[in-house]
């Protein structure tokens, strides 16, 4: 990868006037390898000047930086102090510049309603007040199951400033799914709507959610959006309407003085077996760490407007929300399918709402791709300054259309992966740092990242385990009422180290690449091959738009590569898998030849984009699928388990 030429590099104004460049000036650091080194050295210094640097509200002045005395899995960031993140996400903006845009939010069918930054405290004002009226309070967990929409900011702010404790869910999880979460989270309060709206059609929500809560002697009050014009009866007694806790007579409450370490925020992630894990976030977690990311990253600017085609469930939801407001900036949330009526129509709400930073992944712009001219932008976007990405790796050819086709090879691609136990990101582009095709400038300032081999020891040009040394502000506090299983999750291979279960790789030049998941590794007769490489050459010159690479038993190389292939809209099928066992025996060499690939009318993905490849491997194997709360289509699996475990074959 080294001797590839970078596809862009910073101009020396772009690279001047960044965030990052001034915050490293004003820390005495000559560049940003420097900057990060001394941060890894002196954390203490670090965060220090970072908040300082964020012009966090404290109620309550901190005693000191970080406490490890617990133990460094449980370290407790500014002990002493007292915060809420609403103080920093929104009153302070309204203090300063009340008539600026704090949220836009389009829908599915055009309608837009924005808030101020005025308007916007306004409104949680009343909410927060109508909770209180219904029983939310310090502590008390309260889930949101609602679509994108304007009102599920609102409800996240204003359980912020209650100091209670918010439980975003996926908008498109069934009942079961809600239920494990709500019953771990002991919630009192569900937050849900009528409906969403997709693809032109209403799909129903409430009656998933009265399902979700049947049972739960905890689950008290169930508050109701109207989104989508569907009727239904609301239970007296338990069942509230979004009117009645946003009403202009509610009034207004105390903001609560909360210290670092209470919890903010439950978000769940799953893997494939097992009860979904609460990672817990605190006021002093996620929304600086946010704000950090969304500043010496990707350069967000007061007024600058930041879209993520994402869902509030995911991290990528809360990140927008609150990485956006504590730097000034807008949040444009956009709900509804990003290719409908067309597979521009992403680009159409970007224009509309003059969207300066708009995230989008890998896998939704192959989808986009395989849609042809229909899908190109009719013009730039005018304002786009920044295009995004998180959730996977890149295949070159999606990388290379994004940047050209919708950059005009002018806007960065601002590569960006943590995760939603890490309150954010862990490596970033930024914009004093050339990026080839896929990459990452190196870890965001602050997080001590490595790569390790097997033997713990820090590696360049070859992959290896991605790892963090020590804690940083935004890492999880712990995974809720599990200690033991946070700890065995993350730090039990190696002593006082995150292990994140993600393959990385630096190349000669510095560059970060990530690889997969380790756990996806496929490993044929001792090599070891990341799935995303192994896809990316699938795609290589071949009529398939998608591809997952799975590993599986091979009594003699112990594992054997097979890929499931999505064809090219209008492309025939029938020669695809011989070109793609091809490519892959070109780019990879003869051991990782496909033993089989299958052609199937649509991958299993989560909502968000990411490709479910150990579901894939497990129905295909005829073994138990593991967690499917996240999937986007039941069905997809179908055409995988009617093939079985047949006898493998690369001409299929």
């Amino acid at each position: 990868m080294s001797a590839v030429a970078p596809a862009w590099s910073p101009t020396e104004e772009q690279a001047h006037s960044s965030r990052l460049w001034r915050f490293m000036q004003a820390q005495g650091c000559a560049s940003y390898p420097e900057l990060c080194r001394k941060a890894a050295a002196e954390p203490r210094w670090f965060w220090k000047a970072l908040v300082e640097e964020l012009g966090i509200v404290w109620s309550t002045p901190y005693r000191e930086v970080m406490d490890t005395s617990a133990g460094i899995p449980f370290t407790r960031w500014f002990p002493g102090g007292r915060l809420n993140a609403y103080d920093s996400a929104v009153r302070r903006h309204r203090k300063t510049d009340p008539d600026r845009l704090a949220i836009i939010a389009e829908t599915e069918s055009g309608a837009v309603g924005q808030l101020t930054y005025a308007e916007l405290d306004d409104a949680v004002e009343r909410v927060a007040a109508g909770l209180r009226a219904i029983g939310v309070e310090r502590g008390v967990a309260v889930g949101l199951y609602l679509p994108l929409v304007i009102e599920n900011a609102v409800a996240l702010l204003a359980i912020t400033k209650l100091g209670a404790v918010a439980v975003p869910l996926f908008s498109g999880f069934g009942a079961e799914a809600i239920r494990q979460r709500l019953s771990d989270a002991q919630a009192r309060v569900l937050i849900t709507a009528d409906g969403a709206t997709r693809r032109g059609k209403p799909v129903p929500m409430k009656p998933i959610a009265e399902q979700a809560i049947a049972g739960l002697p905890h689950l008290q009050r169930l508050v109701v959006v109207r989104c989508a014009g569907l009727d239904g009866p609301l239970q007296p007694g338990r069942d509230v309407r979004w009117e009645e806790i946003d009403r202009p007579s509610n009034g207004r409450v105390d903001t609560e003085a909360m210290t670092s370490d209470e919890p903010l925020m439950l978000l769940y992630t799953s893997g494939t077996t097992g009860r979904p894990k609460g990672t817990v976030h605190g006021h002093a977690g996620l929304p600086i760490k946010s704000a950090q990311d969304w500043a010496l990253g990707m350069d967000v600017r007061p007024g600058d407007r930041v879209m993520w085609v994402t869902d509030m469930g995911w991290v990528m939801g809360p990140l927008v929300v609150f990485g956006s407001l504590m730097l000034g900036g807008t949040a444009v949330l956009y709900d509804g399918a990003p290719d409908y009526p067309n597979p521009a129509r992403i680009w159409a709400v970007a224009e509309r709402q003059g969207v300066t930073h708009l995230g989008i992944s890998p896998t939704l712009t192959r989808v986009l791709m395989s849609a042809g001219e229909r899908a190109l932008p009719p013009r730039p976007v005018s304002h786009l300054r920044v295009l995004a990405s998180t959730g996977e790796p890149w295949t070159p050819e999606a990388w290379e259309w994004l940047f050209e086709v919708v950059g005009g090879g002018k806007v960065p691609i601002m590569n960006y992966s943590g995760g939603t136990e890490c309150g954010g990101g862990i490596i970033s582009g930024n914009f004093l740092t050339p990026a080839k095709a896929g990459s990452f400038a190196g870890p965001i300032p602050g997080v001590d990242a490595e790569v390790f081999n097997d033997a713990g020891q820090p590696v360049r040009g070859e992959v290896g385990e991605l790892v963090i040394r020590q804690p940083y502000l935004g890492m999880t506090l712990g995974f809720w009422n599990d200690r033991q299983r946070y700890l065995e999750t993350y730090w039990s291979r190696w002593p006082n180290v995150w292990v994140h279960g993600d393959w990385a790789m630096i190349d000669e030049d510095g560059l970060w690449y990530i690889l997969g998941r380790s756990d996806d590794t496929i490993k044929v007769a001792g090599k070891r091959v990341g799935p995303a490489e192994v896809e990316a050459a699938a795609l290589d010159g071949t009529d398939a738009a998608e591809a997952a690479a799975v590993g599986i038993p091979d009594p003699l190389k112990g594992q054997s590569v097979v890929i499931f292939a999505v064809a090219r809209p209008n492309a025939d099928p029938a020669p695809i898998p011989a070109a793609v066992s091809r490519s892959v025996e070109r780019s990879l060499g003869k051991p990782f030849k496909p033993a089989a690939v299958h052609m199937i009318p649509r991958l299993p993905k989560t909502r968000n984009g990411k490709i479910l490849r150990r579901v894939i491997r497990n129905v295909f194997m005829g073994a138990p699928p593991g967690d499917l709360s996240s999937i986007d289509d039941l069905a997809s699996l179908d055409p995988i388990r009617n093939l079985g475990t047949t006898p493998p074959s690369a001409d299929r």
